[in-house]
């Protein structure tokens, strides 16, 4: 079953709504676009800079920040709501299964190989999409980070503005341990714990994103232990230090070691190999994911586990050895 692509709309009656720490230190004009859905932002400014928006009785500009007990006055407006479209019910309502961990701030998401982590670039479904749906009474859902299409595993949703603030500067502190799993071509050098190479950008005229070693790139660590060796290939587990896209396929490939099923940078030969055994997904996994939690403040842990694909593959390697 299809939602249908159509434009609905519906009258509003005037909302008072008091501002607690979720909304705080959020822009006015920011807050609004958030709770007024379907209404073109220059229709926002316009009734902000009339008055017909107000913050505890008084006018206020768009750039007005918001404090705790705050009490915003949304006026009547008649605003265009667009139904999701093309979400397939049965594929949402699946989502649910690759939940890991779930409380009143944050969502850990074991996210499948081959979906994207939102839409765009023709893709009208996308994890966040999918659980906006699933979850459609949480007014706010939004990605702590990112993860490559291809790259399956731990994926963090905020629940609340607040979590997703406190999370973004864990990030920015270095205070979130993330952990991935790749299986690379050839044997990883036991003694290559660290690969510190800087990464430039480049986005050709299709559109692609394409990462390459160059001294004028943004500086980029990865640091890594190999997990298990085996005839061909080796088990490795990456830890991004810094947050560049691309980073850890790249940094393999600048070691010699590509990542299995890299369809940007791969080994070509190893490629040849694992088609034969029928594997075809990048083999970079989210495992786990480390970080302060937003209400106890205790440093909490999540683990993804591999796909059948991914397990499949190890126990075929291992029986080669």
């Amino acid at each position: 079953m299809l939602y249908n692509n159509r434009m609905t709309e519906e009258f509003n009656n005037v909302e008072l709504i008091e501002i607690d720490e979720d909304n705080q230190f959020q822009r006015i004009d920011n807050f609004l676009t958030g709770k007024l859905k379907g209404v073109p932002k220059s229709k926002i400014y316009r009734i902000v800079r009339k008055g017909e928006v107000r913050v505890n009785k008084k006018r206020v500009k768009p750039e007005y920040k918001l404090a705790i007990g705050d009490v915003v006055r949304i006026p009547p407006i008649r605003t265009a709501v667009k139904e999701e479209s093309n979400i397939n019910l049965n594929r949402v309502s699946s989502l649910e299964n690759h939940i890991i961990f779930e409380d009143d701030r944050i969502i850990i998401f074991n996210k499948p190989s081959g979906l994207a982590v939102h839409g765009g670039s023709g893709l009208n479904f996308g994890v966040i999409e999918g659980l906006r749906a699933l979850r459609p009474k949480h007014q706010f859902l939004e990605l702590v980070h990112r993860l490559d299409r291809d790259t399956s595993g731990c994926l963090v949703i905020a629940k609340k503005r607040s979590a997703l603030r406190d999370l973004h500067e864990q990030l920015r502190g270095r205070q979130v341990d993330k952990r991935y799993h790749a299986l690379v071509a050839g044997e990883w050098p036991s003694d290559l714990f660290k690969v510190a190479a800087p990464l430039r950008k480049n986005v050709l005229k299709s559109g692609e994103r394409l990462v390459t070693v160059s001294e004028d790139g943004k500086p980029s660590e990865t640091r890594f232990r190999v997990l298990q060796k085996f005839n061909r290939c080796t088990l490795v587990e990456a830890s991004p230090i810094t947050g560049r896209t691309h980073q850890i396929r790249v940094h393999c490939l600048h070691a010699g070691h590509a990542i299995a099923m890299d369809s940007k940078y791969g080994d070509e030969e190893f490629d040849v190999h694992l088609k034969k055994l029928k594997f075809s997904r990048l083999f970079l996994h989210a495992r786990s994911i480390s970080f302060i939690h937003p209400v106890t403040k205790e440093r909490v842990k999540f683990e993804a586990d591999y796909d059948n694909s991914l397990q499949k593959l190890i126990e075929k390697q291992s029986h080669e050895i």
